[in-house]
């Protein structure tokens, strides 16, 4: 783990590297994602998005890259902004819950899980026009397991963060 990393290539958005004998990837620039817990009503606020890494559909939390646009935006600014941008949702705060890595093994990529706080529409969501094809649904808390099982029976691939609100219903059929 001594070694400097070396740069195989390098993208627009991504670079390989290889440290040693591990080779990983990661986001160039130095710019680093956020994860929104959200809620409203009683419901989780959830999008759906195409993802080429996956072929097709995904369900998640709401989430940004923060840097991408603003080298001087903050992850509480950011936040608000993707947060806007995807489900038509505002937060009149934004709590932050820590620093994560989702597949440390493979990639470099961290982000920092937030809570959005005080919720209110402004918008309708879906993204940005032309560039993003994002559905925002809005699932009650009771529902959630059901309701991502039924996702997934219809070809729509979970990103691992949303184990975070389906966590209570994982558990309780685990026996843990």
């Amino acid at each position: 783990m001594s070694l400097p990393p070396e740069t195989m290539w390098s993208g627009r958005f991504v670079e390989a590297c290889r440290k040693g004998r591990w080779e990983y990837a990661g986001r160039t620039n130095g710019i680093r994602a956020v994860v929104i817990l959200a809620e409203h009503e009683g419901q989780w606020v959830l999008v759906e998005q195409p993802r080429a890494a996956v072929g097709g559909r995904c369900l998640e939390l709401p989430a940004g890259l923060v840097g991408d646009h603003d080298d001087g935006a903050t992850i509480e600014e950011t936040a608000i902004r993707e947060l806007e941008e995807e489900t038509g949702f505002t937060a009149g705060r934004i709590e932050r819950l820590g620093d994560f890595h989702a597949s440390p093994g493979m990639l470099r990529e961290s982000f920092t899980l937030v809570t959005a706080h005080d919720l209110r529409r402004v918008g309708e969501g879906g993204g940005v026009a032309g560039e993003e094809e994002i559905i925002v649904h809005l699932v009650r808390k009771p529902d959630l397991a059901a309701f991502v099982a039924a996702r997934r029976a219809a070809g729509v691939a979970m990103d691992v963060k949303l184990l975070l609100p389906l966590a209570p219903f994982l558990l309780a059929t685990s026996g843990a």
